[in-house]
């Protein structure tokens, strides 16, 4: 086949990428500064059958038709124009470019120096025409109020690649995450929504390669609209829906961790793969001088992974938002967690309230419908950006992680702080202005310890890495309780599963939405790594063998979620104070000492005070509806506490549901305890109001 005798008409700027139609396919892609741009047609083993000069362009926008193109066809672009990356310009025909807008690759993406030396042809995926229809069965998305939401963040290989009851053929893919086996355990530890890692088509970085290592976690994107083929057996789109139909089936919510401020393009020197080779200038942030002049030898680099993407160009802002679109409309996607979206809201460079991203996520219809997750961060100046999202957005709360895990590793003079983040850190996300669920509550994120080796490692062992263990965060709040390690000494496991215990019930007992990482309820070990990032293996990957202390605590963890979703208040107070609602479902709220007298500032500030408790009074105006009352202690100290109780009538007592010194709940939490409970140093309990 070549171009003279194919039928190759105008065709239309109006609908980027490669729209199919009844006669053939349009092609239209975005390269304002090109001198001509190519249209490039593969055969089904990447042998090039055809290049087209595509003959109009408009606007911004080049474009043709092709008539007898059908579903499946291989393409790609090759664009022509100056080439001076020191004046921002790229253009070079020996690079194929991948459409931007390519719903589909044929292939993963991997750096290969050889392949890319030259003309890229081989290294390069291609985008696929078309897709196959998908029957969705009538199966709709779940909607899981927020005050019900417990999110498991997992990467789509890593979930599966170690489980037995898997099929051999379909561990690590889309196909096998949604295996009934997978989502029966989601479903019996009480999961409501599962956060995949990225899936966007990513290649991991040069640097990377170099050392025989790959990019894991996938936060390297190369385009935004087509699924990860690395997780396919065959058609990744197909088999990626399969899998969001059926975690919907079974009632579970999917969010897809995206990367929108950076592309694997990296830095002045990265590769040309397909933004770079098409629109570079625009597409990618730059710095200027005091003059005004753009220096294009250093992009902007607010990602730390060497350009960051310039959302106040048009063309970018549109890309991302039909990207967003596709995701919630074709592949029913249920919300999203933008890593380091304070990048997205840079104005140029200054971080903005009003940025124009945030203004048509609020006013979009399709992702009014969503979870939104920000990320509230990035590595450039003024980046930290904690709390200051709008209302419609969730944010990852790094002070609740660091406040649990300094707490209840003993740290002094922060149970003040650690009584704001078990109420929704209300410092950080006010009254009146966020709900109570904006905060997205982790101890544990896949960028860190998991917290097996939160409570096993004192430092990062990140050798493997091979960065001489300088990567990695050195601030981990983390403790071994006398070994660095794993040991064989008892009492030292004993603390161990007891923090363990301490940090998950902290988590599911706070207000806020809890963000569990994938296998901490299987007590998973990184062996110290905290940045498995390049590790493609058993350092990452889930184990499923459980012996029974672990099988304890997953069983724990099971019973800690199931007791936050049956109560109607421990996920959901809604407090006569808070003018974000006129709802109001709980009596009082109330802050004790040990004695049981009521806390004072001077309480709150000494550096001593480690135990506390709090009485949670549910406000029930409903008939024949016995009113919730729970009881929340902490002891964080190293010695044992007597809490005095409060007094109750004389028709009911107070019930033992929780006591992080036993590795299980109680199995008969049917305890009459009238005046006093004595908790274990550094434990916590629950109890709850039973009536005779």
């Amino acid at each position: 086949m070549t171009s003279s005798c194919m039928k190759i008409s105008s065709g239309t700027d109006a609908v980027l990428g490669a729209s199919l139609c009844q006669d053939g396919c349009n092609f239209a892609v975005h390269s304002p500064e090109a001198h001509q741009v190519f249209l490039c047609l593969f055969d089904m083993v990447e042998e090039q059958v055809a290049e087209i000069p595509m003959p109009v362009k408009t606007g911004d926008v080049w474009h043709c038709h092709v008539g007898g193109i059908q579903s499946g066809q291989l393409y790609a672009y090759r664009a022509v124009g100056t080439y001076a990356p020191e004046s921002g310009l790229c253009f070079d025909k020996e690079k194929l470019l991948i459409d931007p807008y390519a719903k589909a690759l044929n292939k993963p993406l991997f750096w290969v120096e050889e392949d890319y030396r030259g003309d890229s042809q081989r290294m390069i995926p291609k985008g696929i025409v078309g897709q196959e229809s998908f029957d969705w069965q009538g199966i709709s998305k779940p909607k899981i109020p927020a005050s019900k939401t417990v999110i498991y963040e997992t990467h789509v290989k890593g979930l599966t690649a170690l489980n037995s009851s898997v099929p051999e053929a379909l561990r690590g893919t889309y196909l096998g995450a949604c295996d009934p086996n997978i989502i029966e355990h989601l479903k019996s530890l009480g999961i409501t929504t599962v956060q995949l890692l990225p899936v966007f088509a990513f290649m991991p970085e040069v640097f990377i390669t170099s050392k025989g290592l790959t990019n894991y976690w996938g936060y390297n994107p190369v385009n935004f609209f087509a699924p990860e083929p690395r997780y396919a057996k065959q058609d990744a789109v197909l088999e990626f829906k399969h899998m969001v139909r059926e975690f919907h089936r079974a009632g579970i919510e999917v969010i897809l961790d995206v990367v929108y401020n950076h592309t694997a393009e990296a830095g002045f020197d990265g590769p040309t793969l397909s933004f770079k080779g098409l629109d570079n200038r625009s597409f990618y942030l730059f710095p200027h001088n005091e003059f005004g002049a753009t220096n294009y030898a250093e992009p902007t680099n607010n990602s730390g992974c060497g350009n960051s993407i310039n959302l106040t160009q048009p063309y970018a802002y549109q890309l991302v938002m039909d990207s967003l679109r596709y995701w919630i409309e074709e592949m029913q996607i249920d919300g999203f967690r933008f890593d380091l979206a304070a990048s997205l809201c840079r104005e140029p460079e200054e971080f903005s309230l009003f940025a124009g991203f945030l203004r048509m996520v609020k006013q979009e219809p399709t992702l009014s419908q969503v979870k939104l997750i920000a990320e509230p961060w990035d590595v450039g100046l003024g980046g930290y950006r904690l709390g200051q999202f709008p209302a419609n957005w969730h944010e990852v709360n790094d002070k609740y992680r660091d406040t649990v895990r300094a707490f209840w590793r003993g740290d002094k003079g922060i149970t003040s702080e650690f009584a704001t983040r078990l109420l929704g850190s209300r410092d950080v996300f006010h009254k009146g202005k966020r709900s109570i669920h904006s905060s997205i509550n982790h101890v544990t994120y896949h960028d860190g310890f998991t917290l097996q080796d939160l409570v096993s490692y004192k430092e990062r062992h990140n050798l493997d890495n091979l960065e001489n263990n300088r990567d990695g965060h050195g601030h981990n709040l983390s403790e071994n309780y006398g070994v660095e390690g794993e040991t064989d000494d008892c009492d030292i496991i004993q603390l161990r599963e007891k923090q363990k215990r301490n940090l998950f019930a902290t988590l599911l007992l706070s207000q806020g939405i809890p963000h569990v990482l994938g296998g901490d309820e299987l007590s998973r070990t990184q062996m110290g790594n905290n940045n498995a990032y390049c590790q493609d293996n058993e350092i990452s990957w889930i184990d499923w063998n459980l012996d029974k202390r672990q099988s304890d605590f997953l069983c724990f963890c099971q019973k800690l979620i199931k007791l936050r979703q049956e109560s109607r208040i421990l996920s959901d107070l809604q407090l006569r104070d808070d003018a974000y609602t006129n709802t109001c479902n709980v009596e009082t709220v109330g802050w004790y000492k040990p004695d049981g007298s009521e806390k004072t500032a001077d309480d709150w500030h000494d550096p001593d005070n480690q135990a506390f408790m709090i009485d949670i009074q549910e406000s029930s105006n409903q008939e024949n509806v016995k009113a919730e009352r729970w009881l929340l202690l902490f002891n964080a100290s190293e010695h044992e506490v007597s809490f005095a109780l409060p007094a109750i009538n004389s028709n009911g007592f107070w019930r033992v549901v929780v006591d992080t010194r036993y590795p299980q709940m109680m199995q008969e939490p049917t305890l009459n305890i009238q005046e006093s409970y004595q908790l274990e140093e550094r434990s916590l309990g629950v109890l709850c109001i039973n009536y005779s």
